[in-house]
């Protein structure tokens, strides 16, 4: 099945493409989520019409992702965590406390945004990329250190 898409989707492309999907994806998925509408003739020519508000508001919700990417990139949050021997944690630390630590700066992150391969069970310094709008994406650092 065609379908024209509504807005961005990372797998298949950007707003205001022509793609083909499998019948099952469109109709069950992007379709009702409203990502997608069927392409048609109709359809076709009243999105040439609508195409030029959609690159509007994509290059509109790209310049607030790199908004928000030049404020997270450098920023550095500090989790203190109980240590045991050799600093190794008691526990983890993943993407709900990154997410719990850059909203005491004032930053809100959704955790699903946080890409952490795996939970950071060591003392130190790590790098984690945060996902942004418009498939920008920001990289922190977070700190865990030894709670006192």
């Amino acid at each position: 099945m065609k379908v024209i898409l509504r807005q961005h989707v990372e797998t298949l492309g950007k707003a205001g493409d022509l793609v083909k999907v499998a019948d099952g994806y469109a109709k069950n998925f992007l379709i009702p989520k409203g990502l997608a509408t069927e392409a048609n003739t109709k359809n076709i020519k009243a999105f040439e019409h609508e195409k030029q508000r959609i690159l509007r508001q994509a290059e509109k919700v790209r310049q607030e992702a790199e908004a928000v990417a030049a404020k997270l990139n450098g920023v550095t949050c500090s989790i203190a965590r109980r240590v045991g021997e050799q600093e190794k944690l008691f526990g983890s630390v993943n993407t709900t406390d990154i997410g719990n630590a850059l909203a005491a700066q004032g930053l809100e992150i959704d955790r699903k945004n946080i890409l952490l391969d795996e939970p950071i069970k060591t003392l130190g310094e790590f790098p984690v990329r945060i996902k942004l709008a418009g498939g920008l994406s920001a990289e922190i650092k977070v700190m865990v250190v030894a709670e006192s």
